[in-house]
């Protein structure tokens, strides 16, 4: 009987999470990584560069030696569609059959905002943190503007926490080196209350925080534009230095080449058990997906874990012939750090909770940042 061979795309949380999963539970079956580079990058952390508390070679690492230790085959590849109800990756670089296939490759950023090259976008990569570090140096004062949206199609696909760390981490960095008074710091969102899905209590606590530091707010206004100098948006506009935006998302540029079942905003269309609806043996994990749940269902590394470890599950079931079983918790944890202390956000289906800002979370978040990183940066000699 032929060894199963599993091929899962990407190389970020989800991928490598269901890697893990895989291997612990099958030392025989034969895995595939599709991706670009066999290479992590640790967005949580991007928040840090700016500051100069995290540089490029801290976060991108070299997963080659974890690979080879898992026995894992890489290819190096960007996905381009999918053939055979799933059965086949067509990549630039050639096919890949499989018999059952995974898809952990994340999502993308809406650009179709008009003047959107305008702004910079912290979770686009290190060199997007660098850049924004940079502007930030060359700045002597001015309006600096921090905002997200939505995909207006699929409410709950955004990811706001990073931009509420870098609203409060530039203002943080600002007045330890002595020229906060020199900056009008902006949040800007088209919701009234943004950060809603982190629960009634986070919304207030983080405005709280806002007002607290002197930063002004700009709620409830669609935005219509950006220029090199201004946020435009239905209720006004006003002008600013250095804009830094995170737009709502979307699924990977080829899932519309996949043939396979998509939502509303573009994600593949999945069930409770990660599995992509009405495809077989196809299953998929973190941002890529759209998923039945709540509407504050993140959009976060800790929940692309959760469905990555039931993904995996589910589809080892699958091809034992088993139907899937395994439903992932749902549950948002984040840390809101500030530079120099944290705030803790918690939310499931019974509980909200959100902690002030605390000079432990913040150490207990680079914590967990090297307790992450530690088996894949041990295989790769660091």
């Amino acid at each position: 009987m032929n060894t199963p061979h599993i091929a899962i795309v990407g190389a970020g949380f989800a991928a490598l999470t269901a890697v893990r999963t895989l291997r612990k539970r099958d030392a025989q079956v034969r895995i595939t990584l599709i991706a670009p580079r066999a290479e992590l990058v640790y967005y949580p952390s991007l928040i840090w560069m700016p500051a100069g508390l995290r540089r490029r070679q801290d976060l991108h690492i070299d997963l080659s030696g974890f690979l080879a230790q898992q026995r894992v085959e890489f290819h190096a590849a960007r996905v381009t569609g999918l053939a055979d109800g799933g059965r086949t990756v067509l990549t630039d670089s050639g096919t890949l059959a499989n018999d059952a296939l995974l898809i952990a490759s994340g999502g993308r950023f809406l650009k179709g905002l008009p003047g959107i090259e305008h702004a910079l976008t912290i979770c686009e990569g290190t060199t997007a943190a660098e850049s924004i570090r940079d502007r930030l140096a060359a700045l002597t004062g001015g309006t600096i503007a921090v905002g997200f949206a939505t995909n207006p199609k699929e409410q709950g696909a955004m990811r706001g926490g990073p931009m509420f760390e870098l609203l409060f981490g530039i203002d943080t960095l600002l007045r330890q080196q002595g020229r906060r008074d020199r900056f009008r710091l902006v949040f800007f969102n088209p919701a009234k209350a943004p950060g809603k899905r982190l629960g009634e209590k986070a919304v207030t606590g983080l405005l709280n925080e806002m007002k607290k530091r002197g930063i002004d707010t700009w709620l409830g206004h669609k935005l219509t534009a950006f220029e090199a100098d201004k946020v435009r948006t239905e209720g006004g506009d006003f002008t600013s230095d250095l804009i830094l935006f995170m737009p709502g998302m979307t699924g990977p540029d080829w899932a519309e080449a996949s043939a396979l079942p998509l939502s509303t905003g573009g994600f593949f269309q999945a069930d409770a058990h990660c599995q992509v609806s009405g495809a077989d043996k196809v299953f998929v994990a973190g941002d890529a997906g759209s998923y039945p749940g709540p509407d504050w269902l993140p959009k976060q590394a800790h929940m692309a874990d959760l469905q990555a470890r039931v993904a995996a599950e589910n589809l080892l079931g699958a091809l034992a012939g088993h139907p899937p079983v395994a439903r992932f918790k749902l549950e948002l944890v984040c840390i809101v750090d500030t530079l120099d202390r944290g705030i803790l956000v918690y939310r499931s289906e019974k509980h909200a909770i959100i902690l002030p800002p605390c000079r432990l979370f913040h150490w207990a978040k680079s914590f967990f940042e090297w307790l992450y990183l530690r088996p894949y940066r041990k295989t790769a000699g660091a």
